[in-house]
């Protein structure tokens, strides 16, 4: 059946319940399928308006292993092979900068939420005796269990109300259509004073030709946020933002981001010895990763009264 460009109606702001507009239509490669781009003026908020909702077919298999929406994921020779894989340069900035936001790291209660192989679990239990656990929903989450990483499922969260420090959210909230309802689930799970650093696609410089981004897969990359999109959103699940700009730790996360998308998988000896100052900063400067805010909750805050039910499509990209 040949694909059908896709004709259809903008709803409402997901963030700040404004009126949004369409902006045109992406072609997903992967389901041969078009689909509806719209933004709102008021926030930024931009996102896809059909999106697929068959999760079990969308994160299968097939898509952790890079023969699904995102060719870019390797997420099986991730987890058999965590020394050789270039993602140790995220695991590895991803701590840094947590260390610089909170100080010492190995007496935390730390939650990877939409965690997929759980390969952040591993390395922040094996290189700082981190009390770590992972969240993850897609199908990735049997095959890390069976290699000893602890992966919680949706219904295991509200066991958890209130004791982490850290939650984590890596490439997760753009693949949910509702990312302020997934922002309370992770405010909930933080104790006061906690943290929440997430990353996402800075949707800032493209305002103007969403259609046009590379980072706009439109099976899998649904909602699309500018640092004031996302300040706004974490203010509504009752978060605190802070803007920390491209701090320690960065450098390491935006060279594994820059080695992905040259198609680079495994680690060696050049990728070791790149200077990931000079790469970071440069791809900081392309992609203005760290211009979004992180969230804290504060001292002596109260929970959100309850977690939202259901299946998201909260998962690692």
């Amino acid at each position: 059946m040949p694909a059908t460009k896709y004709e259809g109606v903008p709803r409402s702001c997901a963030i700040c319940q404004s009126a949004t507009h369409d902006v045109g239509t992406v072609y997903g490669r992967h389901s041969k399928s078009y689909y509806g781009l719209a933004r709102c003026a008021e926030c930024g908020y931009a996102f896809v308006t059909n999106p697929c909702q068959d999760f079990a077919n969308l994160y299968d298999d097939a898509y952790y292993d890079g023969r699904g929406a995102d060719p870019l994921v390797d997420y099986g020779y991730e987890l058999d092979h965590p020394d050789r894989t270039i993602r140790c340069y995220e695991w590895r900035g991803i701590g840094r900068v947590i260390r610089g936001l909170v100080g010492e790291i190995s007496s935390l209660r730390w939650l990877d939420y939409g965690c997929g192989n759980g390969g952040l679990v591993r390395y922040l239990q094996n290189q700082h005796a981190v009390a770590a656990l992972g969240f993850e929903e897609g199908s990735i989450a049997r095959r890390a269990q069976g290699s000893g990483i602890p992966i919680l499922a949706r219904s295991d969260l509200a066991d958890h109300d209130g004791s982490f420090d850290v939650v984590s959210a890596i490439e997760v909230l753009e693949h949910t259509s509702d990312p302020v309802a997934e922002l309370r689930v992770m405010r909930r799970l933080l104790r006061p004073g906690g943290l929440l650093f997430l990353t996402t696609g800075n949707a800032r410089p493209h305002a103007a030709h969403l259609s046009n981004w590379s980072y706009v897969t439109p099976e899998i990359h649904i909602s699309f946020f500018e640092p004031r999109t996302l300040e706004r959103a974490l203010r509504a699940a009752d978060f605190r933002p802070e803007y920390r700009g491209l701090g320690s730790g960065f450098d390491e996360i935006l060279t594994f981001k820059v080695l992905k998308n040259l198609h680079v998988r495994r680690r060696s000896l050049l990728t070791d010895v790149l200077p990931r100052r000079i790469v970071g900063a440069m791809a900081d400067r392309l992609t203005h990763l760290s211009e979004h805010p992180v969230g804290w909750v504060t001292e002596n805050a109260d929970p959100p009264d309850s977690h939202p039910a259901g299946r998201s499509s909260a998962s690692r990209g």
